[in-house]
């Protein structure tokens, strides 16, 4: 008895919400992995909120511990090998660490949705895609058998499945690898959930799919108020769909800000070193700019700034310590010793 009410506790929390509130707020949430090798730092404090009907975009570098952190948002970090050691992670009010995983298999899906970056694993082989975007629909009781058919096809021809009565029999092999992704994300929204963590939800997609792909996202926030977690290395795509935009470096948000502050006013030099990485179409260039070096192992993190060893502003104090993260503007923070000085473009390069 405990447990369904402990598994209900989302719904009468959504109930009573306000869209003033986040829906979904992550505190210095800690994940680490634990091998031979010693211990690794994937995730290490990181914190944000999401609010209803918003999108928080997650950029970063391969291995800099986004997707990682939303597979703990929804307790699927992989075990034994990682766990989480500290944080807290609340949806609309409720802590959701504390719950087993028989209390989580009642949030997700429900109330917390996530399409997977490779819909080759995130699909099961021997399954119809009638039984994998249905399965949702089923165990969290939210369509009669008959009307969970006429949900599937509502679903898949939202995503773009051509013919897709037809394809409800088919296995995902009979499908390209861009109609498997769409195949995932129907399954992610099959129950409006409160939060959808789209972990590079566009990789298998070409430029025109990509784009009708991110206008079904947007028309079904606007017609549930889904709060959205978009992890990306595009910032076209960050620009087209993002209000705010963290930037993780190291297994830390390193800036946060919304999305046209950001671009217009970055405060990290990481941030800095991504933008300048984006082609100008409008102008001639040989040679794209490019960041130096490479991210820190998760198990050797050296002591100070994690990115000064790569960093062209770093200084002995970068060096030997860890910088705090300072508010640069209004609901603009930033993990740098020279944020102040980076934002108002005063900085230049140092020699030691």
């Amino acid at each position: 008895m405990d447990s369904m009410a402990d598994a209900s506790a989302p719904q009468r929390a959504r109930d009573h919400a306000s869209d003033q509130e986040p829906v979904l707020s992550v505190r210095d949430l800690k994940t680490y992995v634990f091998t031979r090798r010693g211990e690794g730092r994937a995730v290490d404090g990181v914190s944000f909120d999401v609010y209803r009907g918003r999108t928080l975009g997650v950029v970063g570098e391969s291995g800099s511990g986004k997707s990682m952190t939303a597979l703990s948002i929804l307790g699927l970090n992989p075990k034994p090998e990682t766990r989480i050691v500290g944080g807290e992670v609340t949806l609309n009010g409720d802590d959701l660490l504390p719950k087993t995983q028989r209390q989580m298999r009642a949030v997700r899906g429900k109330f917390l949705g996530m399409i997977l970056q490779d819909p080759m694993t995130a699909l099961n082989p021997v399954l119809t895609i009638e039984d994998q975007v249905s399965e949702p629909l089923l165990v969290h009781g939210l369509h009669s058998q008959r009307g969970v058919r006429d949900r599937v096809v509502e679903l898949l021809r939202m995503l773009r499945i051509p013919g897709a009565e037809s394809r409800l029999g088919s296995f995902p092999h009979q499908f390209s690898g861009g109609m498997r992704q769409r195949v995932v994300g129907a399954i992610a929204m099959s129950c409006n959930p409160d939060v959808l963590i789209a972990d590079e939800p566009t990789t298998a997609l070409d430029v025109t799919l990509q784009a009708a792909y991110l206008r079904v996202l947007k028309q079904i926030q606007e017609d549930h108020s889904v709060a959205i977690i978009f992890i990306t290395h595009d910032f076209g795509i960050v620009a087209d769909m993002c209000d705010r935009v963290a930037v993780m470096y190291a297994g830390k948000i390193v800036e946060d800000a919304a999305t046209v502050e950001l671009f217009d006013h970055p405060a990290h030099p990481y941030t800095i070193g991504l933008l300048g990485s984006i082609p100008n179409v409008e102008e001639d260039v040989e040679r794209l700019v490019s960041i130096p070096g490479s991210p820190p192992s998760i198990f050797d993190r050296a002591p100070g700034c994690s990115f000064a060893p790569r960093c062209r502003f770093a200084t002995d104090r970068c060096l030997a310590e860890e910088p705090p993260v300072v508010e640069v503007a209004p609901d603009h923070s930033s993990r740098c010793w020279y944020a102040g000085e980076i934002y108002a473009g005063e900085l230049r390069e140092h020699d030691s």
